[in-house]
């Protein structure tokens, strides 16, 4: 079978997610590029998103971008289109022609400084901002789908790293091999469920083992990148067993532990009812419970910080990164 480009098979969901404000940049359209809420903020002086707050970030110098829109797992609680960009088999994952890095990040560059263009005129822009804007400074591999999927995503890093730039990776943890091999400055690993029948229902995938492997393989990255791992807590599914969290989480032995509440937004409202995303004092309480079984099993573990605009507890080693 020739190898074809996602726009001739997917035009409409295309046509979807661009009314959404996704920006596809390449020649094959797998690559989108989106500004956030926070850019908007951050640009008007006006606030910083939670990664500002925990990591330094400065959400108007920072790319929210992807290299594949593509997933390989169909998650309850998340926001796009599960049925439109799919990837299960070998062989759907080779009709895909992928763009070479060079070309993902020269789209990217020139799209967002477009798409912040707007801002220039407006009597609410920061000047200053403004201008730091035009020369992004860090890139957040994760707007949608899966980044691992992309077969080239070591070089996109250092792609990015070679114009001064920090990356932010975020996994689902599929891909344990990829993992192996990339060097972001901060690397993410979604962790959903305390055990394997809770995952199934949580993201409807078969790759319970190859998580573990990369939380496993994360833990051999200390020192060598910082280190995330991503709960989203859905009341009602996932918000359970927090000693079987922090076993998982023991294997990793990240630097950092973000529980985030999901949130009711986009395509997830199909599937989820509101009463799904949690309260952040629900949410605080169960990072509580997550950080003293972590505690109890001899990794020390306490909870540093949180954004209660957006639902999220940050946890934090206390044997330093």
């Amino acid at each position: 079978m020739e190898p074809k480009a996602i726009s001739n098979y997917a035009e409409e969901t295309i046509k979807t997610l661009e009314k959404q404000g996704y920006h596809f940049v390449g020649t094959h359209k797998h690559s989108a590029v989106k500004t956030c809420l926070w850019l908007r903020r951050s640009i008007r002086g006006e606030g910083n998103c939670y990664k500002g707050k925990f990591y330094g970030i400065s959400a108007h110098r920072c790319i929210q971008m992807t290299p594949s829109i593509f997933c390989n797992q169909s998650c309850v609680h998340c926001w796009r289109p599960l049925e439109a960009f799919n990837i299960n088999t070998g062989t759907e994952e080779e009709q895909v022609v992928w763009d070479p890095p060079e070309e993902i990040v020269e789209g990217c560059l020139k799209e967002q400084k477009r798409l912040i263009s707007g801002f220039k005129g407006s009597p609410k822009t920061d000047k200053d901002a403004f201008a730091e804007a035009e020369v992004p400074k860090h890139a957040a591999i994760s707007l949608i789908g899966e980044p691992t999927l992309y077969p080239y995503l070591k070089d996109l890093i250092q792609e990015f790293r070679s114009r001064d730039m920090t990356t932010f990776v975020v996994s689902n943890g599929t891909n344990p091999e990829v993992l192996r091999e990339i060097r972001p400055y901060q690397l993410y690993i979604s962790l959903n469920a305390p055990d394997e029948a809770t995952y199934k229902k949580a993201s409807h995938a078969q790759y319970w083992t190859r998580i573990n492997e990369s939380l496993d393989e994360m833990g051999k990255l200390k020192g060598r990148t910082r280190r995330v791992i991503r709960v989203t807590c859905i009341e009602g599914l996932n918000m359970i067993n927090p000693t079987g969290y922090a076993e998982l989480l023991a294997l990793a032995n990240p630097d950092f532990i973000e529980v985030k509440a999901y949130m009711h937004i986009g395509y997830s409202r199909k599937r989820l009812s509101r009463d799904a995303m949690p309260s952040h004092l629900r949410v605080k309480e169960f990072a509580r419970e997550i950080a003293e079984a972590l505690t109890a099993l001899g990794y020390p573990y306490t909870i540093t910080d949180e954004s209660e605009i957006s639902r999220v507890v940050l946890i934090s080693s206390n044997t330093g990164l």
